[in-house]
């Protein structure tokens, strides 16, 4: 039997896949089965409905969406579920990714998308997120989550401990 998909993952372009490449690393170190689609929420507005619609009847638990520009696709998700979204706003050209980021940040009432930082740090949280919905329900998840956050805090009492031994001067030409 195959493993139920648990997070349906939408870009609005391919541009984007370079960066929300970090959220499908950290899921496939979760061992977190999902999907992955490019579509626009003003060019194939019917694509984005279909692929909602398929993943809500595979039994999918959160949505990540990432977009640019006037990042609608978190919206456009979030109207169609009552599912949790999380978007990731990339960063642009023009505004540096302040339009992406305002976007998903100012959802009407009721309709809400989480929002995390723009860029690979947004593509990371929003994979970090997801995994703390699923693993509201999942003992198995949660323990995997506690040993990541304890990985992390133990690279940074490494990195402390060896600052303070060899001195910053040291540190830096070693890193």
């Amino acid at each position: 039997m195959d493993k139920q998909t648990e997070v349906a993952v939408i870009i609005g372009s391919d541009s984007d896949l370079p960066i929300v490449s970090e959220t499908l690393k950290i899921f496939d170190k979760f061992d977190i089965s999902y999907t992955i689609n490019i579509a626009s929420a003003h060019r194939t507005p019917n694509l984005v409905k279909e692929i909602v619609q398929k993943s809500l009847s595979n039994g999918v638990k959160v949505f990540v969406a990432a977009a640019g520009m006037s990042a609608a696709l978190p919206g456009v998700i979030a109207s169609e579920t009552i599912l949790p979204v999380i978007g990731i706003p990339m960063e642009g050209k023009s505004l540096a990714g302040m339009d992406s980021l305002f976007s998903i940040a100012q959802m009407p009432p009721s309709i809400p998308v989480g929002c995390v930082s723009l860029g690979k740090a947004g593509a990371v949280n929003a994979a970090i997120f997801a995994l703390e919905i699923l693993a509201i329900n999942n003992n198995k998840l949660s323990e995997k989550l506690l040993n990541y956050r304890k990985e992390m805090s133990d690279k940074i009492i490494n990195k402390n401990k060896k600052l303070s031994e060899s001195g910053y001067k040291k540190y830096l030409e070693q890193i």
